[in-house]
């Protein structure tokens, strides 16, 4: 018997992927989002066992529209969501477009407004659900050169504690989950030189994995946490 279904918008990523097979391991049927990754979803589908996927959203989330056509395909109920889409964005603050500060907007902060608002009342009526961000160090403390992707992510973690404390009475858990430095796509701009400082400055001296997130993920999914609410989990090895 399935434990709920669970909405994972930004699937295909590393991490996202990574989510989706902890998520079916526990018993969970799953709901798929991604935008422009068909290949990895080609992989992921291959992996999961075809009962456990409900449906497949494409839809690039840095446009508002396309937000309402997603929620408008959405035909089960949903009974958590977990958001681990992003995008990165490097550079000096004053040479960022408007356009792009548009599009990170859209997707780290609009496009999560947007959807919880909408399969928040099914969750409120029936008094349970979760619903877990994967923000960033960046939005805890900061990062020179990434000023907007910190920015939103720390958006992502106001959120969190800011719902949490209006929708807990209704038994609906919100709650972050923080990674720190993780082997993904995200990083491969990174020289080898870059890689060797920071892991020196990480006390378990290592990079964590998507593994790392999902473990977090079904943790957070799970009745042993059910008394964590409003919290940014950080998965960080100590950074």
């Amino acid at each position: 018997m399935t434990k709920g279904n669970v909405l994972i918008i930004g699937a295909s990523g590393d991490i996202g992927s990574a989510i989706a097979k902890e998520l079916e391991e526990a018993g969970f049927s799953l709901l798929l989002h991604y935008n422009t990754n068909a290949g990895s979803m080609t992989r992921l589908r291959a992996q999961l066992g075809e009962e456990t996927i409900l449906l497949e959203l494409k839809a690039d989330l840095q446009l508002e529209e396309n937000v309402h056509t997603l929620l408008n395909k959405i035909d089960f109920p949903v009974d958590h969501i977990v958001f681990a889409s992003g995008a990165a964005d490097y550079g000096l603050f004053q040479d960022v477009s408007y356009r792009r500060m548009n599009e990170m907007m859209n997707l780290h902060v609009l496009a999560p407004w947007m959807i919880t608002k909408s399969l928040l009342p099914a969750m409120i009526k029936k008094r349970t659900g979760n619903i877990i961000f994967i923000t960033s160090i960046w939005g805890n403390i900061g990062a020179s050169y990434e000023v907007l992707y910190s920015s939103v992510k720390g958006a992502q973690n106001s959120f969190v504690k800011a719902l949490a404390k209006e929708v807990g009475p209704s038994g609906v858990r919100v709650n972050a989950v923080s990674p720190g430095f993780i082997e993904t796509k995200m990083n491969n701009h990174l020289q080898a030189d870059d890689r060797e400082l920071l892991f020196s400055e990480i006390p378990l001296g290592k990079p964590g994995r998507p593994q790392d997130v999902a473990n977090a993920v079904g943790f957070l999914l799970n009745e042993k946490s059910s008394y964590i609410h409003g919290e940014i989990l950080n998965v960080d090895g100590g950074w």
